[in-house]
């Protein structure tokens, strides 16, 4: 969601600050900001200087504008992209937020959830909060703690312990103007030097073009970044060694490449990504090894439940891991959205094994869903994209994929790549457990290695995709339909036409739909059945009959060559056949380029949909 940059030394400029907020755009903002101290002006008077602007998507254009403005001798800065959590996206409450004085400033990720209180207790003290945010309270707390004598990162340290709330901040101080002070719980954070600068962000993407030698903070440190140096320390004052990040790809590799967008280069490299997140943990003869998962085989044979906790699309991953582990494990699954697993009281226990996905390895709402699951005594495995993030940190052991960076906040290539982790992962427990005879594991591992040419086959037929999307481009209401494997594929493609081209998109399993749904169904409606050539096939077909009979137009995702389900329907979106269990990663294909073909066609920007955001750092 939202991001943080922040900088100090030779580097120190307005110019990298932008263009650290431009590569952070992609999480999704509505406002952003930038602050400076002056380390040419006299420390005991100066104040910060700040521009903010809530222009949306031209936010960071709007501030370049603006940068003329800025100190000639910058000492630190920070910036911020903001994603509207507390209070409407305004210039007000963009951040950075100051202090009663002015020579304070914050940039905030989170949410702190005492604010409320904790501002209460400001304005009785005299101070005056401008803003709607919870991050106003931060610069006035480090404030008072100033005045008392506290330097900024005692400042910083002491404010800790009175704040409840997942977040990531950091301050600048005009007092001390080549100090950029940083802390976090739970929210992402990431420190890094060069030899005469420090840097701070959100997200290693920012800081990938100034230097690689970064370093992760842990909950409740503080951070000292100035020029060419980093000290930090636990919540007891003791200085500690931070963990170093590795990272595995190049800034060049989030650019377009010649695309007219993220999505579209994304949706392209989805071949790639599925074949690196196979090497080497599938073998053609049925072998499997997945060396982060750091849990033996003892250890996997022992588990007798695998529950599977995400959000939006990393939750229908997490649907075809229960399918797969059920049916070649013989391990009993479930699949749980995050957010309610936490609250749910659920019964987990040391024979149960979470598996919690996200993209990012951010998601704030899984992570306290890995915690929880801890606390009750599983085992927590993290399966993500992003090595080194904070859940791969926090977790037992690691499922990685290998999807590269992903820009568009649709997850696409990524998402795919979570599809085949999770199979790898379930055949791995199958053969670990001796559920699955070595003929059935030589096949299955055959299945999965033949998936980078079938996805290739889907994408060569992207130009057929995209005429039926424009057939169905002015239609309002969709609705998807699927059994077993191809249910999860179904409320993909509901919540990918919902996400870029703001339709009402609705996924139900297809024999549900007699029990209610179906009074919806009528002349214009269109129903997009995953219709694939499985042993329920002849029941899928029915439920299509029953959609035609009330006169919705029906898209059939098929098998390439089924004359018999063509006839039948009014679209054909065909597609390789491949075995069952892993047909969602074929399947979702054509129903991610018919959302992005009707959201072009609607003129929506599918990189940046409106009010969503890549990384959900907040509850």
């Amino acid at each position: 969601m939202c991001g943080i940059i922040g900088v100090t030394g030779d580097e120190a400029s307005c110019e990298l600050l932008l263009a650290g907020l431009e590569l952070l755009e992609y999480r999704g903002y509505d406002s952003a900001g930038i602050a400076a101290t002056d380390r040419s002006a006299d420390p005991a008077t100066s104040v910060v200087w700040r521009e903010r602007a809530a222009e949306h998507a031209g936010s960071i254009d709007h501030l370049r504008g603006r940068a003329g403005s800025a100190p000639a001798s910058i000492g630190a800065a920070v910036g911020h992209t903001r994603w509207a959590t507390h209070g409407p996206p305004t210039e007000v409450n963009a951040h950075p937020h100051l202090d009663c004085t002015g020579r304070i400033a914050v940039v905030h990720n989170g949410i702190i959830e005492n604010y409320r209180d904790l501002g209460a207790g400001l304005a009785v003290r005299g101070h005056l909060l401008v803003s709607a945010t919870d991050t106003e309270v931060l610069a006035h707390l480090a404030e008072e703690q100033v005045a008392a004598g506290a330097t900024l990162a005692e400042a910083v340290a002491l404010c800790l312990g009175s704040l409840r709330g997942d977040f990531a901040l950091a301050m600048i101080h005009a007092a001390e103007p080549e100090v950029v002070v940083v802390a976090r719980r739970t929210s992402p954070l990431i420190v890094g030097v060069t030899a005469t600068t420090g840097i701070v962000c959100s997200d290693v993407a920012a800081a990938l073009a100034t230097t690689r030698q970064l370093f992760a903070l842990d909950d409740d440190q503080v951070a000292e970044v100035r020029p060419g140096s980093v000290v930090v320390r636990d919540r007891t004052g003791a200085r500690v060694e931070p963990e170093p990040v590795a990272v595995s790809w190049s800034v060049q590799r989030a650019l377009k490449g010649g695309y007219p967008d993220f999505m579209s280069k994304e949706m392209h490299e989805q071949p790639r990504a599925v074949g690196d997140t196979l090497l080497g943990r599938v073998q053609a003869d049925g072998t499997t090894e997945i060396e982060e998962l750091v849990l033996g085989d003892d250890e996997l044979r022992r588990v007798r439940r695998v529950v599977f906790a995400a959000c939006g699309t990393s939750y229908h991953a997490g649907l075809v891991g229960r399918q797969a582990v059920e049916r070649w494990a013989r391990v009993v699954a479930d699949a749980e959205v995050s957010s309610e697993l936490r609250y749910r009281e659920p019964v987990l226990d040391e024979g149960t094994l979470v598996v919690a996905i996200s993209q990012s390895g951010e998601t704030v709402d899984s992570l306290h869903a890995m915690r929880e699951a801890r606390r009750r005594g599983a085992r927590v495995v993290a399966l993500t994209n992003v090595v080194d993030s904070v859940m791969a940190r926090e977790a037992d052991g690691v499922l990685y994929t290998r999807a590269g960076p992903e820009i568009g906040v649709a997850s696409t290539k990524s998402h795919l790549a979570q599809l085949v982790m999770v199979e790898v992962f379930a055949l791995h427990l199958a053969r670990v457990g001796g559920r699955l005879d070595q003929g059935a594991v030589v096949s299955v591992a055959g299945d999965l290695l033949d998936l980078p040419v079938a996805l290739e086959d889907a994408l060569d037929r992207r130009a057929t995709y995209e005429a039926v999307g424009r057939r169905f481009a002015a239609c309002e209401n969709f609705y998807f339909l699927g059994r077993r494997a191809g249910l999860p594929v179904a409320l993909e493609g509901a919540l990918k036409l919902k996400e870029l081209a703001y339709v009402r998109a609705e996924a139900y399993p297809a024999g549900e739909m007699k029990h209610g749904p179906i009074s919806l169904i009528e002349p214009g409606a269109v129903v997009v059945v995953v219709a694939t050539r499985t042993p329920l096939w002849e029941k899928v077909m029915a439920n299509v009959e029953e959609m035609r009979a009330r006169g919705a137009a029906v898209v059939a995702v098929a098998d390439a060559g089924d004359e018999e389900t063509a006839r039948l329907v009014d679209a054909v979106l065909e597609v390789p056949h491949v075995a069952e269990i892993c047909s969602p990663v074929v399947n979702v294909v054509p129903l991610q380029v018919l959302a992005y073909t009707i959201a072009r066609a609607r003129g929506n920007d599918v990189d940046r949909p409106r009010n969503l955001a890549k990384v959900v750092t907040v509850e």
